[in-house]
């Protein structure tokens, strides 16, 4: 018999992310034990009809034993969450995230955690769906898809190591960048094109004739606004919580349309071509990879 790699899990949070980290494992045979806590009793009852869970957890003393502690919710909730959890931390016990952004993450986790800081190994899965909840889950969410790290100067090698296996153990394919590093590069190719696709369907939403509208939208505006059926709340705290960096994401975009709006104004055909043909060409080199 396989002995796992984990004897215990604890899930914060036991939604798409923390409940696809679960069920990865579990199908990997990685994990003994997974104990869920969270907001809603009806999720984590859900969370345990559809296997993800052992059990609900009733008390944080039960973090003592714990090899790894996933905090899997909103990232506005998570400085919060880890006041409440500092305490009960077993000397062994690491802790990982799942936040979209992590220089705000960093910072509360050194504001919470003081001196057990070397214990938190952030990180961030980018394999998100715009569908949420328990019965959102995927055993196979994270296979061959990226999860970057930014570890801390005073995390151990092997904390890192272990961090890294569990999320490999996943599927996954483990990078490492600075928290600065993160959230400049997230900025500019995920959080932007969320705000992106927002902000167009709730323009479409105030014009009277929005039904009409999007009773003629078809492939291309369905690829282009999926992502507005992400999580509102989870999407509000990253776009907060990453906001210096979107801000200079978003002026440099203002500039793109500026221009293009240039050249409509002044039917200058030529430069729409090329514009148009540089971005093909970027994106099926990208495809293509």
């Amino acid at each position: 018999m396989i002995t796992p790699q984990f004897k215990k899990v604890v899930i914060f949070g036991v939604g798409l992310i923390g409940g696809s980290f679960a069920l990865a494992l579990r199908k990997a045979d990685a994990v003994a034990e997974v104990v869920g806590f969270g907001r809603s009793e009806a999720t984590l009852q859900q969370a345990m009809q559809l296997g993800i869970l052992d059990r609900i957890g009733m008390n944080l003393a039960e973090l003592g034993d714990a090899d790894i502690v996933l905090l899997a919710t909103p990232v506005g909730q998570m400085a919060e969450l880890m006041a409440r959890i500092a305490p009960h931390l077993g000397a062994h016990t690491l802790v990982t995230d799942g936040g979209s952004t992590k220089s705000d993450v960093v910072a509360a986790a050194r504001a919470n955690f003081g001196g057990r800081v070397a214990q938190f190994v952030p990180a961030h899965p980018i394999a998100g769906a715009e569908k949420s909840g328990a019965g959102a889950a995927q055993a196979d969410l994270y296979v061959g898809k990226k999860v970057v790290l930014t570890p801390l100067p005073e995390n151990s090698p092997g904390a890192v190591a272990r961090v890294r296996k569990a999320w490999e153990l996943c599927g996954a394919v483990v990078s490492e960048l600075t928290p600065q590093q993160h959230d400049a590069v997230f900025a500019a190719v995920s959080h932007l094109p969320h705000l992106l696709s927002f902000a167009l369907v709730h323009d479409l939403a105030q014009r009277d004739n929005c039904d009409l509208l999007l009773s003629f939208a078809a492939s291309g505006f369905r690829d282009f606004t999926r992502i507005a059926s992400s999580s509102p709340e989870m999407w509000r705290d990253i776009c907060m919580a990453n906001r210096d960096a979107l801000l200079d994401e978003l002026g440099l975009y203002m500039e793109e349309l500026e221009s293009l709006h240039e050249a409509l104004a002044e039917a200058d055909a030529g430069k729409l071509e090329q514009v148009f043909s540089d971005a093909r060409k970027v994106r099926s080199n990208w495809t293509s990879q």
